[in-house]
């Protein structure tokens, strides 16, 4: 099999996000949130996906890049009469006390070299394919209508050109500019000049303001690029991945749909951002958390949309899926499970605003009952098997990772209770900790000197590895050595790459590597002290990048291929936090 890498680069301002193929077609655009229906998904069905790309006629070639430090994306095209290239970007800047995203893809088209001959198709769908918008021609526009939904492109390409599919001479820079709902009254040259200087201003000041120290910089600022446009910002919400159905791995029917915000993902999500000191995005996440916390009585889901709903309802939909690879998904079941680590998560996430002096304590209303509140969840779970974090669908297990963020949340109630002068608080959440420690120690296997993922099963886990970052086991012991030893043996490649585990689940046994596997293993290095093999490691993990530093949820070791849902915000976190823990531990001068 051919190494398959992912042709598309991302584009977003916190309010959607697209993917742009090398050919120049966005390939998915949902509109108007993240996990709306897609305008533009022939990454699912070239069919009925729609289409909006700029080509010439015959043979090209193409060259994709960002512009340095920003979410702007330049595609280059190369064909027998000239060259061009096309800027797209999703405007965002400060502007009247808040920030502009509007609904609005813009399309930058200038000439490099030569008279290029080139065709603009924009075809949008709507239902994921089922209908067709019906075209209007306006005298600089194409109004697109389809029951209650109105999307306008506004250019100064002769409209009929457009409308029409036409081939024609690009021989000045052109503008296209799509928008949902509310459409473009103001000049287009000017104002779509004035939105690229201040998006272009606005990506570099806010790199400008992130903490990201020398190792791996380049790759490390790319990753919190991402990680930004996963936040959809007007709740909160970090989201998986801005794709569905995207296989773990062909043929696999691991085809799932990721445009959630998953609880289990709080602790890894806020410490990157707390690494690279963007207090903004973590506060508004925090504010979604406790949202969703104060809407639960009793169990919190596993994942939630992003604007807190439940009802994920999972369905099959009729398209032929990325290459072939059906079902093709939206919804996700797992929102029905129980998954009880995310308990521990929200605590812990919470734990900043006791202890964060950026936050000011006096603003902490009720912090007793938070706290209780908070723990009482844990309360209620803590002797229950559950799904574990990898979601298996028909097995529940008292497992060593739920356990873990249960132990890890009741320290963080333990310091909160304590910070607010309440013994009683502290006393239970530290007698909740002990309860949570013997469930870890129930699947520690004396005999191999390994804890295994579940009390009473053989199967180790990567996610156990954790155990070491988050100190319950002690770096330096015995023990975490010989844990951190058993789980290279059966679970990491030659190559580096490390599999969640290698049983079977509901699907059978996995077949390709979970990428944030792989960045956790970096970072047990660095904790245990191997830091030359973390840097190395580390290193390796680059290579399966696509040609713009992004990266997938899985990779096939044999091949080094890109599979899963692309780009995965997890893998990228999972990056940042592995180059800030070895960064922390090599803490050298800068000119060493």
């Amino acid at each position: 099999m051919d190494k398959h890498l992912y042709q598309t680069g991302l584009i977003g301002n916190c309010a959607y996000l697209a993917h742009v193929h090398k050919n120049t077609n966005i390939e998915w655009l949902c509109w108007p949130r993240f996990d709306s229906s897609f305008m533009f998904g022939g990454l699912l069905d070239r069919q009925k996906g729609g289409e909006f790309s700029i080509l010439p006629q015959g043979e090209y070639t193409s060259y994709q890049y960002y512009l340095e430090n920003t979410n702007i994306l330049c595609t280059e095209i190369e064909c027998e009469s000239g060259k061009y290239r096309v800027t797209d970007f999703a405007p965002r800047f400060y502007q009247y006390e808040r920030y502009f995203k509007p609904l609005m893809l813009v399309r930058k088209v200038e000439v490099l070299s030569g008279s290029p001959r080139i065709c603009v198709t924009c075809k949008p769908v709507r239902c994921y394919g089922k209908e067709q918008f019906e075209a209007l021609r306006g005298s600089s526009h194409v109004e697109y209508v389809g029951e209650d939904e109105k999307i306008r492109l506004t250019t100064n390409v002769p409209i009929n050109y457009v409308f029409d599919h036409q081939e024609f001479t690009l021989n000045e820079t052109k503008y296209l500019v799509l928008t949902y709902g509310k459409h473009l009254e103001a000049p287009l040259v000017s104002t779509m000049e004035s939105f690229l200087r201040e998006t272009i201003m606005y990506w570099r000041t806010w790199i400008k303001r992130t903490s990201i120290a020398q190792f791996h910089q380049e790759v490390v600022i790319r990753s919190a690029l991402v990680l930004k446009i996963h936040q959809f910002e007007d709740t909160g919400a970090v989201i998986a991945a801005s794709t569905t159905s995207l296989p773990e791995f062909p043929g696999s029917g691991r085809n799932w749909d990721y445009r959630y915000c998953w609880m289990r993902d709080t602790y890894y999500i806020l410490t990157a951002l707390n690494h690279i000191g963007h207090f903004s995005e973590m506060e508004n996440y925090f504010n979604y958390i406790t949202d969703i916390s104060f809407n639960e009585l009793n169990r919190y889901q596993p994942l939630y949309g992003v604007t807190g709903k439940k009802q994920l309802i999972e369905k099959e939909l009729e398209l032929d899926g990325y290459l072939g690879n059906k079902p093709v998904r939206i919804g996700n079941q797992a929102y029905e499970h129980i998954q009880n680590d995310i308990y521990g998560q929200v605590l812990i996430s919470v734990l900043p605003l006791y202890t964060d002096h950026r936050f000011i304590f006096s603003e902490r209303k009720d912090s007793a009952r938070v706290v209780e509140y908070l723990l009482k969840k844990i309360e209620f779970t803590i002797d229950e098997k559950d799904a574990g974090i990898w979601e298996f669908r028909n097995f529940a297990n008292i497992h060593c990772y739920t356990n873990l963020f249960q132990w890890a949340g009741c320290m963080a109630a333990a310091k909160m209770a304590r910070t607010i002068g309440n013994a009683d608080l502290e006393q239970r959440a530290l007698a909740l900790r002990d309860r949570a420690a013997a469930h870890i120690e129930s699947c520690y296997n004396e005999e191999r000197q390994v804890y295994t993922h579940a009390a009473g099963s053989d199967h180790l886990d990567a996610s156990t590895l954790q155990l070491i970052m988050m100190g319950y086991l002690d770096p330096a012991s015995e023990k975490a050595r010989k844990h951190l030893e058993a789980l290279e043996k059966e679970l990491k490649t030659p190559k580096g790459l490390f599999y969640r585990y290698l049983h079977a689940d509901d699907f059978g046994k996995p077949k390709a590597t979970f990428l944030v596997c792989a960045f956790w293993y970096v970072e047990a290095l660095a904790c245990v002290g191997r830091i030359e093999e973390a840097q190395e490691e580390f290193s390796k993990l680059l290579q399966y990048s696509n040609h713009l530093m992004l990266f997938s949820e899985d990779v096939d070791e044999e091949t080094g291929s890109q599979w899963g849902n692309f780009p995965q915000a997890y893998s990228h976190v999972g990056l940042m936090n592995a180059a800030y823990r070895i960064a922390m531990k090599l803490d050298k001068p800068s000119f060493a």
